[in-house]
């Protein structure tokens, strides 16, 4: 029961944040224009983050694996 509660919240808070961000571009006082770079650039620099982000992390459990390996080549 809790959990269809937590679903339930979860909905609301989502559609509430849709209408929040609806409302918040359609009184923007930027033109249109400026505001479809503005949303482009920050999309842009989102995915340049997250990319770097994925490296990073690439790095990370490449070098647990390589550790993993060298534990296991010992052992054996």
């Amino acid at each position: 029961m809790s959990e269809c509660k937590g679903t339930s919240y979860l909905a609301f808070l989502l559609v509430g944040v849709g209408i929040g961000a609806g409302l918040a571009l359609l009184f923007a006082p930027q033109s249109g224009k400026d505001t479809r770079k503005y949303l482009a650039r920050r999309a842009e620099d989102g995915k340049e983050y997250m990319t770097s982000v994925g490296k990073g992390i690439r790095k990370q459990a490449e070098d647990v694996v390589e550790k993993g390996k060298d534990l296991a080549a010992r052992l054996a």
